[in-house]
């Protein structure tokens, strides 16, 4: 299992979108990003685990410095 840090997140990008995309990796145990917990708007970084450790690799080899 593998947890990513995903940073630099557009303020508009919720749990969903952020499954979405990561999924193209492989399968995704959980994509969370995180709220401000007084506003509820984003904090623009948030989570995303993997079960497999290569699919982990894949993404951050894919999406390293991508906008």
């Amino acid at each position: 299992m593998s947890k990513l840090f995903i940073g630099g997140l557009a303020w508009h990008t919720d749990d969903n979108a952020l499954r979405q995309k990561f999924e193209e990796f492989g399968a995704v145990e959980e994509a969370i990003v995180v709220k401000d917990r007084d506003t509820g708007r984003s904090r623009g970084f948030g989570f995303v685990k993997y079960g497999a450790d290569q699919d982990a690799e894949n993404a951050i080899q894919s999406m390293n410095n991508v906008e």
